[in-house]
């Protein structure tokens, strides 16, 4: 199996911070870069026991899509080799799983877009018929296909706390009323152009989440992870049905799994066996290889 890193021990660079992912450091005043490890995180708790390769798939998959959905908006890539920034030591912490990307202002709005009704979505709807003050028809089921896509905005949470669903107006007092529109329109048009490529490789994307930030010049770029299996659910076709939970391209296995062991979902959590981090480190390589084949 493949040599998993939970951590990386960049010494060359400042360090800025660590995500539940992502370890990011500064390269001058006006880049970054991000090392994707391989920490899965479940139920807001970082376990101990990383998925072998996932942060490399986690890079391939953003860097194929913002390749492919760079004609609607700027994003973060510099096209740095990541090796040129580390001392030589440092490389195989590097390559295959990070990135130098640009130095952005983020905007705090997670830009969420949904064309299935699930998670936290359903559990809205089943409450009021709405999600993130959008009326929806009645008597759609777990999982179903909204009659189009919809722009549900959460607001960005502190470490270890779930984001929250709010509207469109929570997103017009943070941000004002025109790059509030433009967050809304272009994450729409990123997620339809996906969804629609997606279908041909037999993968439904239910919903995703996508970052933006702006530069010195107040251009808006796309930014963090895009489109991969942690920010987004993705569907088997073949293992679609509506009124369940469908199988998904992720971290499914270990939740599972641990929703089956005597633990009250804070940290430790329990040592994962080694076929339920095979399986879950297939599924990701799976979602992978589907998109970019």
């Amino acid at each position: 199996m493949v040599q998993a890193l939970h951590q990386s021990t960049i010494k060359s660079l400042p360090l800025l911070g660590r995500g539940k992912v992502r370890d990011m450091y500064a390269v001058g005043d006006d880049k970054l870069l991000i090392v994707a490890t391989d920490r899965i995180s479940a139920f807001d708790v970082i376990l101990d026991d990383p998925i072998p390769g996932k942060g490399e798939v986690l890079t391939r998959l953003t860097d194929f899509w913002l390749e492919k959905l760079a004609h609607i908006i700027p994003n973060h890539s510099t096209g740095i080799d990541p090796t040129e920034v580390v001392a030589p030591e440092e490389r195989d912490q590097v390559v295959g799983r990070a990135v130098v990307v640009k130095r952005l202002r983020p905007i705090l709005v997670e830009c969420v877009a949904r064309g299935y009704l699930i998670g936290s979505g359903w559990n809205d709807y089943k409450a009021t018929g709405s999600v993130c003050g959008i009326k929806l028809p009645e008597g759609l089921r777990q999982a179903g296909k909204l009659p189009q896509p919809v722009f549900t905005p959460a607001a960005k949470a502190e470490f270890g706390l779930h984001d929250e669903n709010v509207d469109f107006g929570y997103v017009v007092a943070e941000v004002g009323q025109e790059l509030a529109e433009k967050l809304r329109d272009v994450t729409l048009r990123l997620y339809a152009e996906a969804a629609e490529f997606a279908a041909t490789k037999g993968i439904i994307i239910a919903d995703t989440k996508f970052e933006f930030g702006l530069d010195e010049a107040g251009r808006l770029h796309l930014m963090d992870e895009v489109l991969t299996p942690d920010s987004s659910r993705f569907w088997p076709v073949d293992g679609y049905a509506e009124g369940i939970s469908p199988p998904s391209f992720d971290k499914q296995f270990v939740r599972d799994w641990l929703e089956t062991q005597d633990w009250d979902k804070t940290a430790p959590a329990p040592r994962l066996p080694a076929d339920v981090l095979e399986k879950t480190a297939a599924k990701y390589r799976e979602a992978l290889d589907r998109l970019s084949a």
